[in-house]
C-alpha cells in the first residue's frame, strides 16, 4: 500500500466515522417523533455512508488506473458519479415509496450525513497553515 492509498484509507475511515456519528445523532433527535422516524433518519444516513464508501472505492481505482491510462481513470470517475447519483435515487425511492419511511426523516438523515461528509472531507484537504492543497 503506497502513501496515497494509506492516506485515502485513513481519510475515508475518519469521514465515514464522522458520518456514522452524525447519523446516530440525527436518528436520536427523530426518536421524539417516534421510533419509525428514527429508523427513517438512520436509513437516510446509511444511504449517504454507502455513497461515500462507493466514492472512496472509485477514487482508489481511478488512482491506480491513472498510473497507466489517464482516460481510463477519468472514465472510472465519471461512471462512479453516475452510479452514485442512481444509487441515491434508488435508496430514496426504496426508503420512501417501498418501505414507507418518513420522507422528512429520510431526507434529513441523508442531507445531514452528506453535510458531515463534505465537512469531514474538507478538513482533511487543508495543510498545517490552513491553505488548501
Amino acid at each position: 500500500m503506497n502513501t496515497t492509498e494509506t492516506e485515502l484509507t485513513r481519510s475515508t475511515k475518519s469521514v465515514v466515522s464522522f458520518q456514522i456519528i452524525v447519523s446516530i445523532v440525527v436518528a436520536g433527535l427523530f426518536v421524539f417523533k417516534g421510533p419509525w422516524a428514527s429508523f427513517s433518519a438512520l436509513y437516510g444516513g446509511i444511504a449517504s455512508i454507502v455513497v461515500a464508501l462507493l466514492l472512496s472505492q472509485r477514487i482508489k481505482r481511478a488512482t491506480e488506473a491513472a498510473q497507466n491510462n489517464l482516460k481510463e481513470s477519468m472514465a472510472i470517475l465519471y461512471i462512479g458519479a453516475v452510479q452514485r447519483f442512481v444509487l441515491v435515487a434508488v435508496f430514496l425511492v426504496i426508503g420512501i415509496a417501498v418501505i414507507k419511511f418518513d420522507p422528512i426523516a429520510v431526507c434529513a438523515g441523508f442531507a445531514l450525513a452528506q453535510v458531515s461528509f463534505v465537512m469531514g472531507s474538507r478538513t482533511k484537504s487543508f495543510n498545517k497553515r490552513g491553505q488548501q492543497f
